[in-house]
């Protein structure tokens, strides 16, 4: 590669295991004397890591390599991540991508552009996902108040809608001494919080005698962190031992995001999810009755094959009479290579939409209700950074507040009064 390329610009799409795996693969750069750039800026090579599990995924990064073409037309573009392990011939035969690395090979990613040079023919390189074994560890950097740690990676579980064991390989994890180890490293830096990534997060230490719950004990004993949040879990992996445990914990924050995706037992059947709803209803009754003051939000996917309004309104009155904090919604996308595509019973676009947007609207009522317990009681606050003049952080269960305030506030702890609930964020004052 010509060493007078110096400039380097990363973007990542999707979810916060791909910051923390970006975060990494841009230090390799800083630590062999690239300059990192914003995305926006004009630099010689491009990186997008990629997200594909909806459509509107794909579109985006197809639109974001055509962006920074136009940004400088002499710059090399690399694309990784799930997208580029699922198409990477359509990636390649985009004008401009000059490197697509699959699952196996993206951390790779300087050696193989030494290796291969740019702008020239597109270069892909990609192992079979039944090949993939290896789990690099990786951590956010550069936010001083928040570190995303990921700690296991790849699922297998083969719920019928679901893009990601295709694009990302079996569930498989380090050693808790390793992750202990990087945890250390994050330790070190100006990160008072962690959150703990992964695909499916509650697999740690799959086919050996280490166990989530094992190392949620082990981070619980680390230095130099105050607050570790558990990013997201699913229902049948969240033990009554790790709720209990979080419960007594002072590090392991009261919130926790469990996905749910339908409240109809019929659609969770085709979708091959791995409990009912009672089950589900269980869960969230579990951690509501010991850890009362809990934020938990879910994700719901609408408009999946064969979900008729009866199914609808079942998952809307369960969801609303659960105590569930916020929604994460999302709009049912076919798949290539998923089973789903061929459930019959495919619901219409504009009847999607409307679901979409009903749930939205219960997701913004079940935010404010949630708000409206802590309004005029203290929370230990996180301040994470200024905007429009206020100092803005987030409570140990997940409330974003905001007040007036000095920058010093920023990447410390303290005691706040909510006093005025405003939808989405809490005013608040210094206690």
């Amino acid at each position: 590669m010509n060493t007078a390329v110096k400039r380097v610009a990363f973007h990542t799409m999707g979810c916060k295991l791909n910051f923390s795996e970006t975060a990494t693969i841009s230090r390799d750069f800083i630590y062999h004397g690239f300059e990192k750039v914003e995305y926006q800026e004009e630099a010689d090579i491009y990186v997008l890591n990629t997200c594909s599990v909806t459509e509107n995924a794909d579109k985006e990064a197809r639109k974001l390599i055509r962006q920074a073409k136009r940004r400088n037309p002499h710059s090399s573009i690399a694309v990784i991540g799930c997208y580029a392990q699922l198409k990477p011939k359509d990636i390649a035969a985009m004008n401009g991508v000059d490197i697509v690395l699959g699952a196996e090979e993206k951390f790779n990613l300087l050696k193989y552009l030494n290796h291969n040079g740019l702008n020239g023919a597109a270069t892909v390189i990609q192992s079979e996902i039944d090949n993939v074994h290896k789990f690099t560890p990786s951590y956010s950097s550069g936010e001083r108040t928040r570190s995303f740690v990921k700690v296991q990676d790849g699922c297998d579980y083969t719920c019928s809608f679901c893009t990601i064991p295709l694009a990302r390989g079996e569930s498989r994890s380090d050693t808790i001494e390793n992750t202990m180890k990087m945890a250390k490293e994050v330790a070190e830096t100006d990160s008072r919080e962690i959150v703990l990534t992964g695909v499916n997060i509650g697999d740690f230490g799959k086919g050996t005698e280490e166990t989530f719950f094992h190392l949620i004990q082990d981070l619980d004993m680390l230095d130099g962190i105050d607050r570790i949040r558990i990013s997201s879990i699913e229902p049948n992996l969240i033990t009554d031992e790790i709720i209990e445990f979080c419960a007594s914990s002072k590090k392991f924050m009261p919130h926790f995001h469990i996905p749910l995706q339908s409240g109809s037992d019929k659609i969770l059947s085709a979708m091959r999810r791995r409990y009912n709803r009672m089950f589900y209803e269980n869960r969230i009754k579990k951690i509501k009755s010991i850890i009362h003051q809990a934020c938990i939000g879910a994700d719901v996917i609408v408009g999946f094959p064969g979900e008729t309004d009866t199914d609808f309104l079942d998952t809307y009155s369960f969801l609303n009479d659960m105590g569930i904090s916020y929604l994460h919604v999302f709009t049912y996308s076919e798949r290539y290579n998923t089973d789903a595509v061929e459930i019959s019973g495919a619901v219409s676009k504009e009847k999607r939409a409307e679901r979409s947007k009903m749930l939205h609207i219960l997701s913004d009522k079940k935010r404010r209700y949630f708000h409206d317990q802590f309004v005029g009681h203290n929370r230990p606050v996180l301040f994470e950074h200024k905007k429009n003049g206020k100092i803005i952080g987030h409570t140990d269960n997940y409330i974003q507040v905001q007040l007036d305030g000095d920058d010093d506030l920023i990447n410390t702890i303290q005691l706040v009064k909510l006093t005025k609930n405003q939808g989405s964020i809490i005013e608040g004052q210094l206690s």
